[in-house]
Parts: structure tokens; C-alpha cells; sequence
């Protein structure tokens, strides 16, 4: 019998996972607890968990495949591990609500992100459900939503690589590899069954389908939807603390108050499916969770 114990850090998002060891090959039945409790809260959390870059790249694997990162600098060793590290010279700008690499055909299952050496106060990360964001709509909004599909983009990495100087043919050669996918505006879990907002600040460009003025309109309301606390969790890092995520039903923000303080990082991401809306499919999942709506929200949205 397993001893994991599940501490949650909120009524629908975030639980912290006790008396588990990463360090070591997990038994079957621990890693379906495991899984189980990053699909019941979309965010699980471990703490004092001092992995070797092997042992973390081994827990990962026993979800899927792992990316590597075709934009950032590869780790010396193993190119699925992505190191993301800020100090007085190179501050945090994580500080938006996102699902990692949405500009991928395929996005992410999952991100599991070792901290490395965290900040002596701040740089919190705080996640947001968005099963209950999608379910807080109103109804006419959702049904405007349901079906349709948005172009997502890796514009910001594109500013970068500018920046350091890719030529137009090295630019050509990344659009070609990752097309500009389109992605369904609200997405289906596929191990859930429950609907949920697959559109972010960081990645999204337009729902198509609709005008631009409208498609506008219409991302304003959705992005503003992972902003109520109501939906969200707060996890304070200390370092040998891991986060895993579930890109398929939140999004996260990397809080950047703690310059000119060090924050450093590894992540390893899961290679996820191809999104997909289904309307047919019967939602399946926590639907005991009433939805929040904002008593500002209807004349925001009006």
C-alpha cells in the first residue's frame, strides 16, 4: 500500500506530494498515484528532492518522451534539459500567464521543473486552473468559443533570435519547422474528458473564424480568465523543490520581484499529443466544482 500523501494547496489546482522519494525507480503503483494526482490537480509539487540531472531525466521518462528546446542554449550533457537561470544582470521575464511551447504541433504534456537555487524571498510561480476558468464563462461566450481554433506563434523567440542575429534563411528554416500551428480555442483533455481555455498570452495570436476586432475581443476575455485567484494557486520555491505541471490544463506565472537576486532552474518537458476539441465527448472529471464568476465579469464581458 502506497504511503504518498497529497496535501492540497487549493479547492481545484495544486496539491503537494509527501513521503515520496524521486531519487529512486518508483513502483508501478506509485507512479499511476502519481499521475493520478497531477490529473486531479493539474500541478503536483515535491519538495527536498536533490536529483542528479539523470535521476530527473528518468522520473520524466516514465511519462513519455522528452523535448529538447529548439531555442535555448543546450545543457552541456543532456539536451532535454532546459536551464533557465536569472541574477542581477539577466532578471526574470516569465512574468505572464502561459502553457509551455504552444507554437509546437505537438505541445507539452507536462513540464517538471527542478529548483535549483531559489531567491531568498520571492519568485513564487503561481498556476491557474483552466478547466474552472473555461467553466466560469458565461454560457454565450462558451458557445461562441466551443469549435472554433486559434494560430499560436513563437514570435517572442523570434525577437530573440533577431536580436542575436539569425539571418533570414536561419529564420525561414524555424518557421518552416514549426508552422504556426492552430490549436482549438478550447481544448479537451485527453485523459480527462473536461474542457478547458487553450489560448495564452504568450503564444497566441488570433482565433480564427471571427473579425480581428472580434478575436481580440475574445483573447482579452480569455486571457483575463486565469487572472481571478479563484482559479489560481501560489507555490513558494525552496531550492531541491519540483513542480510538474500539466500544460494541457493550466497555464503558469514566474513571478520576477526578487532582482537582483539569483533564481536558477532545470526543466524537463514531456512531449504532449496533438490538441484537439471534441464536442461529443462526455466531460468526465471533478464536476462537483461550482464555478466562480467575478461580480465585475458580465460588464467586463458585455
Amino acid at each position: 500500500m502506497s504511503t504518498i500523501s497529497v496535501s492540497p494547496l487549493s479547492p481545484t489546482i495544486g496539491a503537494e506530494l509527501g513521503n515520496i522519494d524521486l531519487r529512486s525507480p518508483l513502483s508501478a503503483e506509485t507512479l499511476a498515484e502519481v499521475r493520478q494526482a497531477l490529473l486531479d490537480w493539474k500541478v503536483i509539487f515535491f519538495r527536498d528532492q536533490d536529483l542528479t540531472p539523470e535521476q530527473h531525466l528518468a522520473f520524466a521518462r516514465n511519462f513519455g518522451d522528452l523535448e529538447v528546446h529548439p531555442f535555448a542554449p543546450e545543457h552541456p550533457v543532456y539536451p532535454e534539459i532546459l536551464q533557465i537561470t536569472h541574477h542581477a544582470d539577466a532578471p526574470g521575464y516569465e512574468n505572464l500567464w502561459h502553457s509551455d511551447v504552444t507554437w509546437r504541433l505537438q505541445p507539452s504534456l507536462g513540464s517538471i521543473l527542478l529548483m535549483k537555487e531559489a531567491p531568498p524571498l520571492g519568485g513564487d510561480t503561481l498556476f491557474a486552473d483552466m478547466y474552472a476558468a473555461y467553466d466560469g464563462l458565461p454560457d454565450d461566450i462558451k458557445e461562441e468559443i466551443d469549435g472554433k481554433n486559434a494560430r499560436h506563434d513563437f514570435a517572442g523567440f523570434r525577437r530573440g533570435l533577431v536580436r542575436k542575429g539569425a539571418t533570414e534563411e536561419e529564420l525561414a528554416t524555424f518557421d518552416a519547422a514549426y508552422p504556426h500551428p492552430e490549436h482549438p480555442v478550447v481544448r479537451t483533455h485527453p485523459e480527462t474528458g473536461r474542457r478547458g481555455i487553450y489560448v495564452n498570452q504568450a503564444f497566441t495570436r488570433q482565433v480564427l473564424g471571427v473579425t480581428p476586432e472580434r478575436s481580440e475581443e475574445l483573447l482579452r476575455i480569455l486571457y483575463r480568465q486565469a487572472s481571478f485567484p479563484e482559479y489560481q494557486c501560489r507555490f513558494r520555491w525552496e531550492a531541491n523543490s519540483i513542480a510538474f505541471w500539466d500544460n494541457r490544463a493550466c497555464q503558469h506565472y514566474a513571478v520576477s520581484d526578487y532582482w537582483p537576486h539569483g533564481r536558477s532552474v532545470e526543466r524537463v518537458t514531456v512531449i504532449g499529443d496533438t490538441p484537439y476539441f471534441d464536442p461529443d465527448q462526455p466531460v468526465t472529471g471533478r464536476q462537483e466544482e461550482r464555478p466562480f464568476r467575478g461580480s465585475m465579469q458580465r460588464s467586463i464581458l458585455a
